[in-house]
C-alpha cells in the first residue's frame, strides 16, 4: 500500500520524505489555510520535495472555471495531481484533465459505492472516500473501503481506491487488510504506525544488558 500524507506542511513533509515513508502527498483549500502560504507557492515547494503525485484542489465548482484552474495548478510542476469534487461538473473535468492536459486526477469527497463507480468511469486516477467523516455520522467508513473494492475488482477499472479522512493507525490497519491502494493520513498519525509499547519495553531490555557488557561497536 502506498502512503501520502495529507498535509500541506513543507517542514513535516521534508521529514516524512527523508525517512522514505512517503509516495505522494494530499492537499486541499483547508490545509493551504493552515500552511499560512500563497497555494502556488506551498505547491510548488511540495513539489519539488517529493517525487510522487501532488494533490492540488480546484475551488471552483463549474466545469469551464475546473478547467481554467486545472491548468494553473498542471504549470506548477510535472507530479501535480489535480483534484476535483465528486459531481457532476467534476467528473467532466475529470475526463477532460486526462484527455486533454494528460494529468492525474484525484476525485474527492467520496460517500458511496456509486459515486465511486461514476469516478471510475470517468476515468479518475484516484477515489478519495472519506472514512472518518463516515464515522462521524455513525457509519462505518472502512466498509466503503470494502464496496469500492470490490466494484472496482468486478470490471478492472485502473482507478486506485485513496482511502482518506484516516484518523486512527486502526484505520490504515483495516483498509491494508481490504486491499486500499493508497492511504492518505496525517503526518502524526502515520508516525503512530510505528509505535506498539512491545517494541519499546523490548528496545529498552536489549539496551540495558548491552550496557551491561562494557562493549562498544567500531
Amino acid at each position: 500500500m502506498k502512503f501520502f500524507v495529507d498535509t500541506a506542511d513543507v517542514k513535516e513533509i521534508r521529514e516524512l520524505n527523508e525517512l522514505g515513508l512517503l509516495d505522494g502527498v494530499t492537499t486541499n483549500p483547508s490545509l493551504i489555510l493552515k500552511s499560512g502560504g500563497r497555494i502556488s507557492e506551498v505547491t510548488k515547494q511540495i513539489c519539488d520535495i517529493v517525487e510522487g503525485p501532488v494533490s492540488a484542489e480546484v475551488t471552483a465548482v463549474e466545469y469551464s472555471e475546473m478547467m481554467r484552474e486545472a491548468e494553473v495548478l498542471s504549470k506548477i510542476a510535472e507530479n501535480v495531481c489535480i483534484k476535483v469534487p465528486l459531481t457532476l461538473d467534476g467528473l467532466r473535468a475529470c475526463r477532460a484533465i486526462r484527455n486533454d492536459l494528460g494529468r492525474l486526477v484525484n476525485v474527492t469527497l467520496c460517500f458511496s459505492a456509486n459515486q465511486a463507480l461514476l469516478a471510475a468511469k470517468a476515468g479518475a486516477s484516484f477515489i478519495s472516500p472519506f472514512i472518518g467523516r463516515l464515522d462521524d455520522m455513525g457509519f462505518d467508513g472502512v466498509e466503503l473501503i470494502a464496496e469500492i473494492r470490490q466494484v472496482y475488482d468486478n470490471y478492472a477499472f485502473d482507478t486506485e481506491i485513496l482511502a482518506a479522512s484516516i484518523r486512527t493507525p486502526d484505520h490504515v490497519k483495516r483498509v491494508a487488510l481490504i486491499g486500499a491502494d493508497v492511504a492518505t493520513v496525517p503526518p502524526a498519525t502515520l508516525k503512530a504506525l510505528v509505535k506498539h509499547p512491545l517494541t519499546d519495553k523490548g528496545l529498552e531490555a536489549f539496551l540495558a544488558d548491552w550496557a551491561k557488557t562494557g562493549q562498544k561497536i567500531g
